[in-house]
Formats: structure tokens, C-alpha cells, sequence
């Protein structure tokens, strides 16, 4: 099973009114999220950054963020 993405983050529609056709895609929901996390943990952390276990941090932020878009539409 993949991993839940959340869909497309920006995508460009090919046509007015045709929201199931794009340009492109562009990021996945979850690739925003999890940047948008890490910005926020980077800018409040001290500078002694264990890299692998902030990203990871971030990644499961984004996880937590898509799961509740799930159960509290």
C-alpha cells in the first residue's frame, strides 16, 4: 500500500473548469506539509540539528496533518 499524499498541493488546471485535468500536478500535499514542518522546527531549533531526526519529525507532522484532514473534514 502506498503512502497517503493528500493529492496535489498546487496544481495548474489544463482548462478552466476541468478540475480533473492538469498541466501538472506540481508537489503532493504531503511533500508541503512535511516542508512547511521542517521550516517551523528549523526556525525554532537551536542550531545542533540531527538532520535524519528532524526530517523525520517533519514527516510525521505531515502524516498527523493528513490523517486528521481525514477524520475532521
Amino acid at each position: 500500500m502506498s503512502q497517503p499524499d493528500g493529492g496535489p498541493a498546487f496544481p495548474i488546471p489544463y482548462l478552466p473548469y476541468t478540475p480533473k485535468e492538469f498541466i501538472s500536478m506540481g508537489m503532493s500535499l504531503r511533500d508541503w506539509f512535511s516542508g512547511m514542518a521542517l521550516q517551523g522546527i528549523l526556525a525554532s531549533h537551536d542550531g545542533d540539528w540531527d538532520i535524519p531526526y528532524l526530517t523525520a519529525t517533519a514527516w510525521q507532522m505531515a502524516d498527523a496533518m493528513l490523517k486528521h484532514r481525514e477524520t475532521h473534514p
